[in-house]
């Protein structure tokens, strides 16, 4: 049983909810500190299994449809589909299970975030589909998880307002940038199985430029939102680490040496996300005493 778990977790990397799980968090306390909701637990918690669903769905159809590609593919061939540790089939059931988890979620949240439901999984589910046709797939990616702090400010308000929208733009450009680079290792691999990604459209020099660019814009957005949302100093700690963090992934990945994208990945921008988020958080809720 423990073993079946574990293989579910790793089937879809449980550990990399840490890039939008606290945004969703930002945009929660954001709704409390506009002062148009209170803190519910029930909310709370709807919010937080809303995103362990949605992005166990998008995860485990990701590795569903792209079993094929990831046979073939040294890098991922140890995968637990392709590696026959999970059934085809039994992954497809998690997919519905969890989608239809969402769902009833958001159900119990509000009207608005139920009727919005099916356009959440449309987004999050269709990434997966989108390198066969589009070298955009990063900002498709970008574009699901963004929905995290403005969705858990509609849990609450059940209205759309501007600051959890850059906050969303934030996790758009800082996403995509980042998706870029961990692309950068199938390059190779996507050019020879006629998959579409940024490197394989531009080559690593150019994509990486172009991963720069898109987080030169998030920390633009970063700043403005301190200026717009009347944020104190705690906050702009949390900017300064959040914008440090993305520099340094991109002084430790270069074009002819992919050997630390990982750590660039998933250790430094689970950080970045996790700390910016602990300080935005703390600014909010010492502002409301």
């Amino acid at each position: 049983m423990l073993s079946t778990i574990k293989n579910y977790l790793s089937l879809i990397k449980f550990s990399h909810t840490v890039f939008a799980l606290p945004f969703a968090l930002i945009g929660f306390f954001l709704a409390i500190y506009s002062g148009l909701a209170q803190f519910s637990w029930q909310k709370f918690i709807m919010v937080v299994l809303c995103m362990v669903f949605a992005r166990s769905a998008a995860m485990a159809f990701n590795r569903y449809i792209d079993r094929s590609f990831d046979a073939k593919n040294p890098r991922t061939a140890i995968r637990e589909i392709p590696a026959g540790v999970i059934g085809k089939n039994a992954a497809l059931i998690f997919v519905i299970v969890c989608s239809m988890a969402f769902v009833l979620c958001t159900y119990f949240i509000n009207t608005i975030c139920f009727y919005l439901s099916p356009v959440a999984l449309l987004v999050v589910l269709g990434y997966s589909l989108t390198k066969r046709f589009t070298p955009l797939c990063h900002l498709i990616l970008g574009l699901g998880l963004s929905l995290a702090p403005i969705g858990a400010y509609l849990a609450l308000t059940g209205v759309f307002d501007y600051l959890p929208i850059l906050f969303s733009a934030v996790v758009f450009f800082w996403v995509g940038g980042f998706d870029i680079i961990y692309a950068l290792q199938d390059e190779e691999f996507d050019r020879e199985h006629q998959l579409k990604s940024i490197p394989v459209l531009l080559g690593k020099v150019k994509a990486l430029r172009l991963s720069e660019a898109l987080h030169v814009v998030v920390a633009a957005l970063v700043f403005s939102i301190y200026q717009f949302g009347g944020f104190g100093f705690l906050y702009l700690i949390g900017a300064f680490i959040f914008v440090a963090l993305l520099w340094y992934q991109h002084s430790i990945v270069k074009p002819n040496d992919l050997s630390r994208v990982n750590l660039a990945f998933g250790t430094t921008n689970g950080i970045a996300s996790v700390v910016f988020c602990v300080f935005v958080c703390a600014d909010m809720f010492f502002k409301m005493k």
